[in-house]
């Protein structure tokens, strides 16, 4: 083989080892991101000036590529804040609040609903609709204000997100880095979504009830003074709403009819992945339109606008630090391609799958050390606290693993996204959790304490079933 080739393939190599070694470390990658994207346009062109154009060509391709998970999932946050400023978030919730009876019911009935809520608003807009009408319902028969926490948190930053089966961000960025359709993400997340959501919040719950017979936790919330930027996300836009309880009453019983029957046509017409996520983004921005022009009247058109760039705001800032990633994972597959022309053989199927088949000649793998390795990269991703910005490299491992393998790359990938997730999407990191403990009142390091167990046996026992489904 060419030498150049070879320097490819190990300049590539290299570059992943070491962002696993920054993100381990907590350090940013941006700058290692373009640094690589650079090197690997030198070696394929010999040209200066084509290589530093290939930097900027390469965020081009990934915005391009994830345009459409930024755009769905502003318009879902633009939707929750203007039910949240109108008072609709209150009455859609308040009869749920009337099935807190007891601890365990309220930590449940809370979990429950945060996971509905998150799988069509995303959690950090879910919590904040949540936890003005169930906290203090639930703090009434004696939950703890940090079992509340735990309950927004692991329903929602872990079992919602980490599947995101409705907007489908996640298993979109996952998707993309390992060349497969979202669908089959999809469908191989749903048993490992289960099991960990179900070990993780079994194992929570029972903690929680241990310390809470032990006398070890109270039922009051201690002050927290989240950070501004948090206080700014989940605070909705002040604008004076003339939306008459009986309006916010039939607005309550719409959404939820209007997002029911996406569901209902998306199974009647075999809708997936885009062409799925635009049905809900349209319905949820056709939704913020109406509910400005309702509750504002006069002023409803300048609101409407308020409302969108507040979520396009919210959008671009949860993924700027996505996409020098994922412009450089992308480059692991078609994108290098688009950007460099025939460089690699005919043979070739890209970066990531040459190494995954020259891995296999040399290295005995097997599931088990492909769902183990999945899991140990996917935690380490998520230790920046983003819980996104490190999906691409796990699911471009996975498909590098999955080529030595032989088979599993569908469940590896959806492995390496849900531990990502886990970890850095607002259940382990302290700095991830501040929207669920500013909410609730406590302090996001004892949220993130009360956590680590049931998080860490959740993954042990998600590996071992990944083991049997590769």
């Amino acid at each position: 083989m060419d030498i150049t080739l070879v320097s490819l393939h190990w300049a590539y190599l290299l570059l992943i080892l070491a962002m696993i070694g920054f993100m381990a470390m907590r350090r940013d990658t941006t700058i290692l991101c373009t640094a690589g994207i650079l090197t690997l346009g030198l070696l394929a062109t010999h040209s200066l000036p084509a290589s530093v154009s290939g930097v900027f060509s390469s965020f081009i391709y990934a915005i391009r590529e994830l345009l459409g998970t930024i755009l769905i999932i502003s318009i879902v946050v633009s939707l929750s804040r203007s039910m949240t400023s109108t008072g609709i978030n209150e009455v859609m919730i308040r009869p749920f609040a009337r099935l807190i009876r007891t601890p365990g019911l309220a930590f449940w009935v809370i979990g429950l609903v945060m996971m509905a809520i998150s799988f069509f608003f995303w959690p950090s807009p879910a919590v904040a609709l949540l936890g003005a009408v169930l906290l203090p319902a639930a703090q009434r028969v004696g939950l703890p204000a940090i079992g509340a926490a735990v309950a927004m948190n692991l329903f929602g930053h872990g079992i919602a997100l980490s599947g995101d089966f409705v907007i489908q961000g996640a298993p979109k960025l996952t998707a993309d880095a390992a060349g497969l359709p979202v669908a089959e993400v999809v469908q191989a997340s749903v048993p490992l979504v289960l099991i960990m959501g179900a070990v993780t919040t079994l194992t929570a719950f029972w903690l929680l009830r241990r310390d809470m017979r032990l006398g070890r936790l109270g039922t009051g919330s201690t002050p927290f003074a989240a950070d501004a930027s948090a206080a700014a996300e989940l605070t909705p836009p002040s604008a004076p709403s003339r939306l008459s309880p009986a309006a916010r009453r039939a607005f309550a019983l719409l959404l939820p009819l209007l997002f029911a029957a996406d569901v209902a046509v998306m199974i009647a017409l075999d809708l997936q992945g885009g062409d799925a996520t635009a049905l809900i983004g349209g319905t949820a921005l056709l939704a913020m339109l109406l509910i400005s022009l309702c509750a504002h009247r006069g002023r409803g058109l300048e609101q409407a606008t308020s409302y969108l760039t507040g979520g396009l705001l919210f959008g671009f800032r949860v993924f700027a630090p996505v996409i020098p990633i994922a412009a450089f994972f992308y480059l692991g597959d078609s994108a290098f391609t688009e950007l460099y022309g025939k460089v690699l053989p005919s043979g070739s199927h890209g970066l990531v799958n040459d190494l995954g088949t020259a891995l296999a000649g040399v290295v005995p793998l097997s599931p088990a050390v492909g769902a183990v390795t999945l899991t140990a990269v996917g935690a380490i991703t998520g230790l920046d606290g983003s819980g996104f910005s490190g999906i691409s490299l796990a699911g471009s491992i996975a498909q590098l693993f999955a080529a030595a393998i032989g088979t599993g790359l569908a469940t590896l990938t959806a492995l390496g996204q849900i531990a990502a997730i886990w970890v850095g999407g607002g259940t382990l990191v302290p700095w991830a959790l501040i929207p669920a403990a500013a909410i609730c009142g406590v302090s996001p390091f004892e949220l993130a304490r009360r956590n680590l167990l049931p998080v860490a046996v959740g993954l042990a026992v998600t590996t071992a079933a990944a083991i049997f489904l590769i």
